[in-house]
């Protein structure tokens, strides 16, 4: 980031510029008119290739044959006047940058490797329809970065050469119980035959008049969640199951997970697929829970809450479970085949790859890498769960999570920067760590103006290969998604073993448009700058490399999007 100021001192008229100040030339001595004050007697500043008269009320008059080295002469007055114009004129450029007029900083970031100049997007007065002057300035920038990518490419270069992708040590049943006591205390070790779903019944000690959510977290930190479990509440005790005098409920885990990737796609493949008849969701559409609620995380950089019990968790599958509830207790046997090929699915994005809360609650006794990640405690409940990972060219997944998660000074120039930022801070940490070590450590997750680490998919996927069969995922692209929704539903539809739909519901569920599409307000902001692109492909290139031969499949390569 840099500020170009481009000031011009003239004290005498008779055109013998003895000194011109100038930030970019230095001094110019000789006696031409100075081309950048047009023989005016005032003092000029240029701020980002923009003139200004900062001062034309505190302008310099001259008088005589007064020339620069005459300066200590002038009368005690004079010389005060002069300093005092200076220190306004300081002021005036600290609060016109400082303001917000411009969308930088004064200070380069520490973590750079040299200066990364920035452009500001369009101001407010300008049209955003007259954008040829800002595509120039753009362009000259982005020429400005291409000079940088020789430093750039060796940061890229280090991280590369310290790659190692090693096999994480599995953690043992009965240290996972230790850690979650509570939660191996309520989910069984085995489930109802006749459900598809992992589903049992627990006694419910309450009355009629109690309220089975009155304690839950999801409702208490978030009023958008209330009308959902009024709508349980009303359903609640029209479906329990009864017998000896007691009162039971059908507790349900969810039997297939939409694991991730952020900014992936996988709103639009759980907004299509919640509209196949067998298929039932949580009543939110991501939890979180794995990951983040059952360690009380609402936002980390809030701190920890009260941790949300399995209890909570399980609360969010009881509309499913109330059907799944009617096809058990069904007298036909015609009824009770079509409620039990109900499923349920949850749909984090997170669960793939955030372990953020590790470092709170496990001890660091592993050479900085987690010893429990979220898979060990999902393959400990439901060693069969199948699940769903939805991916896309990490390069354009960064930017699109830029766009949607940044609040403002959003540009190809910021995301630039936060780019090489994020570059530095991942190869300070791969100097001293593992590579698991780094793209697990908190502190350096929330350290990354961008999240970078997101897209290493190779790293996730072999820690979740390390304890699930690769027959229980579905690995699927979103420009394959993109490009023929038909297809990949029906490959979704074999993979969990669904039921055909009528030409109706499938014309209803593959022509609707997609969900979650980038913002109107994003999309005017273009695409990243072509050298951005050019250094995530060479910092992603053997992730990728590494994804694309253990599925088997080139196009996880992203060679050509």
């Amino acid at each position: 980031m840099r500020h170009c100021i481009n000031c011009c001192i003239q004290l005498l008229p008779d055109g013998a510029h003895k000194h011109q100040v100038n930030c970019r030339g230095g001094p110019h001595h000789g006696h031409q008119a100075c081309p950048t004050c047009k023989g005016e007697n005032k003092i000029l500043f240029r701020v980002d290739s923009k003139q200004m008269n900062l001062l034309a009320v505190l302008e310099v008059r001259t008088e005589g044959n007064e020339n620069w080295g005459g300066f200590m002469r002038f009368k005690k007055g004079k010389r005060c006047s002069l300093v005092f114009g200076l220190i306004i004129m300081t002021l005036v450029m600290a609060s016109y940058i400082l303001s917000g007029a411009h969308q930088e900083l004064l200070i380069s970031s520490p973590f750079h490797y040299g200066g990364f100049p920035s452009n500001p997007s369009l101001m407010d007065s300008e049209n955003p329809s007259d954008t040829k002057e800002h595509h120039h300035q753009s362009s000259v920038n982005n020429i400005s970065y291409v000079k940088d990518y020789p430093s750039i490419k060796l940061i890229i270069n280090s991280i590369t050469a310290r790659i190692e992708f090693t096999t994480r040590q599995l953690p043992d049943l009965e240290d996972l119980k230790k850690q979650e006591l509570h939660m191996f205390s309520v989910i069984p070790n085995k489930f109802l035959p006749n459900s598809k779903s992992p589903c049992w019944y627990e006694e419910f000690s309450g009355r009629n008049t109690t309220d089975p959510y009155l304690t839950n977290s999801y409702v208490l930190y978030s009023k958008r969640f209330r009308s959902t479990f009024d709508a349980l509440r009303k359903a609640f005790w029209g479906h329990l199951a009864h017998a000896h005098g007691k009162h039971f409920r059908l507790r349900c885990l969810p039997h297939f997970y939409i694991i991730g990737q952020p900014k992936c796609g996988t709103t639009d493949l759980y907004d299509r697929l919640r509209l196949h008849p067998e298929v039932k969701f949580s009543a939110i559409k991501e939890p979180h829970w794995w990951t983040r609620k059952r360690f009380g995380i609402v936002r980390l950089r809030d701190g920890l809450r009260d941790r949300y019990p399995v209890e909570d968790y399980l609360d969010l599958f009881d509309l499913a479970a109330h059907q799944i509830h009617q096809g058990l207790q069904a007298s036909s046997a015609k009824e009770q085949s079509k409620m039990n090929t109900i499923i349920i699915g949850e749909a984090s994005a997170s669960t793939m790859w955030d372990n953020n809360a590790w470092t709170f609650f496990y001890d660091n006794s592993t050479d900085s890498e987690p010893p429990f990640l979220t898979q060990d405690f999902i393959h400990a409940f439901q060693p069969n769960a199948k699940l769903i990972v939805m991916l896309r060219d990490p390069v354009e997944r960064l930017y699109s999570d830029y766009l949607y998660f940044a609040s403002s000074n959003k540009s190809a120039d910021d995301f630039h920067e936060k780019v090489t930022e994020a570059l530095q801070l991942f190869e300070n940490c791969m100097l001293d760590y593992s590579l698991r070590a780094c793209v697990y450590n908190n502190t350096l997750n929330n350290a990354m103006p961008v999240r970078l680490q997101v897209g290493l998919y190779a790293v996730y996927l072999l820690d979740w290969l390390s304890v699930f069969d690769k027959q229980q995922f579905l690995i699927l692209r979103l420009e394959d998604h993109a490009s023929n929704v038909k297809y990949t539903m029906h490959k979704v539809f074999q993979f969990l073993n669904l039921g055909p739909l009528s030409e109706k519901q499938e014309a209803l569920m593959t022509k609707s448009p997609a969900s979650n599409a980038r913002r109107p307000e994003d999309r005017n902001l273009g695409p990243m700058w072509p050298i951005t692109q050019k250094i995530l492909r060479d910092f992603y290139r053997p992730f990728n490399a590494r994804l694309a031969q253990v599925l088997a499949d080139e196009a996880f390569a992203w060679k050509t999007t």
